[in-house]
């Protein structure tokens, strides 16, 4: 079937599974699994024991997951972020989906390390949408004061030579690679940068770049759930 989407907006169900009443629970179960990842539980035995024991629903369990990671592993993140000084490279995907789905509407999770997650997912195909273009000019004002800025895109994910064409046009440097992450890495070792809220990225560089986070706390009516609020486990 043809993607025929305009917007990265909400899923239709999102309103009620991220609804007020449906915080608190969703807090306490991001907790639980950080507690349970600091203590070398299998992710995904945590994952399904955590999820099964407030019942959430799959989008839910996705959004705790993504929010999740030990205490120690959150304040680490934290240390290593900095504003968007020097060499940077950016993970292409990940930072620019983030953005269209809070210009569209989406609900942005905050999690236990500070960083914004969106729900949407690119698997293999990246569709440009309405928001896209505005997407790339907001990222590109935050990196203005950058010496030097890299924009990494995966070549395996389809349309990708059209958003680095589009890129080229707004003035950035930009690649095509086999793969963004295993790049983006290569030139941590090197001194560079990198913007991403990809955990596990995260964690095998150095200096971080929160580029998405810096674009939605300057937009107004922005659909924020914070997942990484304190509770009784002890989460930061």
């Amino acid at each position: 079937m043809t993607d025929t989407r305009r917007h990265r907006g909400p899923h239709p169900e999102d309103r009620r599974l991220f609804a007020p009443d449906q915080v608190p629970r969703l807090v306490q179960a991001t907790a639980e699994l950080s507690w349970l990842l600091a203590r070398r539980y299998s992710q995904a035995a945590a994952w399904k024991l955590v999820g099964d024991h407030h019942q959430l629903h799959r989008r839910q369990r996705l959004g705790i997951l993504r929010c999740a990671c030990p205490p120690e592993v959150a304040t680490a993140r934290r240390a290593r972020r900095g504003p968007p000084r020097g060499r940077v490279v950016c993970d292409g995907f990940n930072v620019i989906v983030g953005v269209e789905a809070a210009l569209a509407g989406g609900v942005l999770l905050r999690g236990i390390d500070g960083l914004y997650r969106d729900l949407a997912s690119v698997h293999g195909t990246y569709r440009k949408v309405d928001e896209t273009a505005l997407a790339v000019d907001l990222l590109g004002g935050v990196l203005r004061g950058a010496e030097d800025v890299l924009w990494l895109l995966d070549r395996p994910v389809s349309n990708s030579g059209r958003v680095a064409a589009l890129l080229r046009e707004a003035g950035w440097e930009t690649r095509l690679v086999d793969s963004a992450d295993r790049e983006a890495a290569t030139l941590a070792e090197q001194g560079w940068a990198v913007a991403t809220a990809d955990g596990p990225l995260l964690d095998r560089v150095g200096p971080a770049v929160d580029l998405v986070g810096a674009v939605i706390e300057a937009l107004d009516q922005v659909w924020v759930v914070d997942l990484g609020a304190t509770t009784s486990t002890g989460s930061v």
